[in-house]
């Protein structure tokens, strides 16, 4: 059983981000982009309560702007996405998930060692240049059963 219900366009979807945000730290760096896409969906907590389907995920506004700046200023998320990352993405989706986007709901790339907190929030473990978070302990557990 798929970790989230998706449709067909929502592979490609999350193919198309996890290049747009990973291309350069290759398939693994990929795959957990598409954990944090996935757990965001699944997790019902915190500032993704609303958040009920891949598309919600991907286009979701804070703060006036999109959640992942990819939308808004990625050329590589407007291409067509490529067998490799839509493998990826479907493996995402359906049962891939390991550490340090296990849990998470956020990363970034500080250009920095990546701090212990961000937003308030504990820092799971970094992969090259991205920095992982996962909520605190007792805020969001559907990101842990999901």
């Amino acid at each position: 059983m798929p970790r989230v219900k998706y449709r067909d366009s929502d592979i490609d979807l999350v193919a198309r981000m996890m290049r747009a945000e990973a291309e350069g730290e290759g398939n693994q760096g990929m795959l957990y982009v598409g954990n944090v896409i996935v757990n965001r969906v699944v997790a019902n907590c915190l500032d993704f309560v609303d958040i009920r389907s891949i598309e919600d995920a991907i286009y979701q506004v804070q703060g006036g702007n999109y959640s992942f700046e990819a939308v808004q200023k990625g050329n590589l998320f407007y291409q067509r996405a490529r067998d490799n990352e839509k493998r990826l993405a479907k493996q995402t989706l359906d049962y891939w998930r390991e550490h340090p986007a296990k849990y998470a709901l956020w990363y970034f790339n500080p250009y920095a060692p990546c701090p212990p907190t961000w937003y308030d929030q504990p820092f799971a473990g970094q992969f090259k240049n991205h920095c992982f978070y996962e909520p605190k302990a007792n805020t969001c557990d559907g990101v842990y059963m999901g």
